[in-house]
C-alpha cells in the first residue's frame, strides 16, 4: 500500500465525496480525512492508502493541481516516516541510605 497526501480541501468535505472524486481516476484502499478534534470540521487534508505504487503515481498526476469543490488540489505521494527508536534504559534507581 502507498500513501498519498490530499491538501487543499475544504472545512466541510466528506469521506465519501472524496473517495467517490478520486476512485474515478485511481483505485483507493483506505481514506482518513484528518479533522479537528472539537469541531470534527476538516483541517485541510486527508491521507489515502492507494492499492498500488502505480495507482498512487497515476493519482498525483491525473490530480494534483485539479479543482475540487471550489479549492485547488494539492497531491503527492507521503514519504514513509520511520518512528522514533525506543530508548531502553537498564538503571535501577535506589534510595541511598542517609548517612550517620
Amino acid at each position: 500500500m502507498v500513501k498519498i497526501f490530499v491538501g487543499g480541501l475544504r472545512p466541510d468535505v466528506s469521506e465519501l465525496d472524496l473517495v467517490m472524486f478520486i476512485s474515478l481516476r485511481a483505485q483507493v484502499n483506505t481514506i482518513k480525512v484528518v479533522r479537528d478534534k472539537i469541531t470534527k470540521r476538516c483541517k485541510g487534508y486527508a491521507f489515502l492508502e492507494m492499492t498500488s505504487q502505480a495507482e498512487a503515481e497515476k493519482a498525483v498526476a491525473l490530480l494534483n493541481g485539479e479543482e475540487y469543490q471550489g479549492q485547488v488540489l494539492n497531491i503527492k505521494i507521503s514519504e514513509e516516516v520511520a518512528p522514533p527508536p525506543k530508548i531502553k534504559t537498564n538503571h535501577t534507581y535506589q534510595k541511598k541510605r542517609p548517612r550517620i
